[in-house]
């Protein structure tokens, strides 16, 4: 607790980071103690408004009225990989006094959002309900749920998201829903040679009338300087591997909320069984023993930028189908450039130990690929490329 104009609140984001400064966990950083800051000034914004609330009776009658919200900005950071905004809004989510709060990876959230307006278009086909339009109902529930909403790694790839997002979020606001968003990319930058990307330009405005821009410009990727200490191929996939993989994934996610979540695709679901933010985690169960191909794994190599695989067998003779799938994951996870994390029963080039077939020439391409998946380079090269997809040229911007 700390005394702020005479009054005892709450611990602040800074209070937080000065002491992962102090143990030696992070670094000190001036672009992230000014995000804190920023952080802090929030949380007291919703405080008082909460205060205010409770203060009056009229106040509990109306809380989810949208005036009682309208007032408090919220924020969007952004900045490039590794720079601390997930950790940062990890504080800020945990501090802020709200019950009816959400921290939600933003490609899931309009997952959810997609879905509920199938469903109303249903019911609504079915005479269950009389609305046409679905966006405010869906809009108005999920205000209710949750009136501050925090998102990790706000992107727009999806034309049906990009699409609706104007609408959606004006109803959002309207229903007094506080955001708290980071990115890799500046307000202007997103959803960047879209089709018809004229009729998402809306949305930008509106983002910015409703949320404090703010850029976390560190010249650090602290998450490669502390990988870059970590093991990335771990054999054996005993115990200790496992324990292994646990602190990689910390580093990796920042210690963000891991849930399981599912790809839609072609109108069936690739399992995820763990996700935070960017990063996903299978088993070599998940991805190789189930009846997976190339889209699937197209499909998890254009969501995250991070896949742990978790105990890779020793393949042979008996296990050739689950080769050709593995073969194929790494492909595509070296293609799309995706770090990859695993433990493994052997070194990469004694993984596979059939003597015959066309996987025993195709492995030596994973093998090698996988010994290059580990190195410095490699690690480098990744950062640099999601540095320049999180800043791009301004001409390109504007294109």
């Amino acid at each position: 607790m700390h005394l702020r104009d005479g009054l005892q609140t709450h611990v602040t984001v800074r209070q937080r980071y000065d002491h992962l400064v102090e143990t030696g966990a992070v670094a000190r950083d001036p672009a992230q103690e000014r995000i804190a800051g920023a952080l802090d000034r929030l949380i007291d914004e919703i405080s008082a408004k909460r205060l205010a609330q409770k203060s009056s009776a009229l106040g509990w009658l109306f809380a989810r009225k949208r005036e009682t919200h309208a007032a408090v900005k919220g924020l969007y950071i952004h900045g490039g990989v590794g720079r601390g905004k997930t950790m940062l809004m990890d504080m800020f989510f945990e501090l802020v006094p709200v019950r009816r709060k959400r921290r939600v990876h933003f490609n899931d959230f309009m997952a959810d959002v997609q879905d509920r307006i199938q469903k109303h278009r249903q019911a609504r086909k079915n005479g269950d309900v009389k609305e046409d339009d679905p966006i405010p109902p869906v809009a108005k529930a999920l205000a209710e749920q949750a009136w501050v909403l925090c998102f990790d790694e706000f992107s727009i790839t999806d034309i049906a998201d990009a699409m609706i997002l104007s609408r959606l979020f004006s109803a959002l606001f309207a229903n007094g829903v506080v955001l708290v968003a980071t990115s890799n990319v500046a307000p202007q930058n997103l959803y960047r040679d879209g089709l018809n990307r004229q009729l998402f330009l809306p949305f930008i405005a509106i983002l910015e009338r409703h949320a404090q821009v703010l850029s976390l410009d560190s010249d650090k990727d602290y998450r490669l300087e502390k990988l870059a200490r970590t093991p990335v191929y771990v054999t054996p996939a005993d115990a200790a591997a496992d324990h292994a993989l646990d602190e990689a994934w910390q580093t990796m996610t920042r210690g963000a909320p891991t849930a399981a979540t599912s790809l839609t695709l072609k109108g069936r679901h690739v399992v995820v069984p763990a996700a935070a933010g960017d990063a996903a985690r299978f088993s070599f169960t998940d991805l190789c023993e189930k009846p997976l191909g190339a889209r699937d794994f197209l499909a998890i190599a254009g969501r995250f930028s991070t896949v742990f695989i978790d105990h890779v067998p020793v393949l042979g003779e008996g296990k050739r189908n689950e080769a050709k799938r593995f073969i194929l994951l790494i492909d595509m996870l070296y293609d799309h450039h995706v770090r990859l994390v695993v433990s493994a029963e052997a070194a990469p080039q004694k993984l596979y130990v059939a003597k015959r077939g066309v996987e025993v020439f195709e492995f030596e391409r994973t093998a090698s690929r996988l010994i290059e998946m580990q190195s410095r380079d490699w690690l480098e090269d990744w950062a640099e490329r999601r540095k320049a997809m999180a800043a791009p040229e301004a001409s390109q911007a504007q294109a």
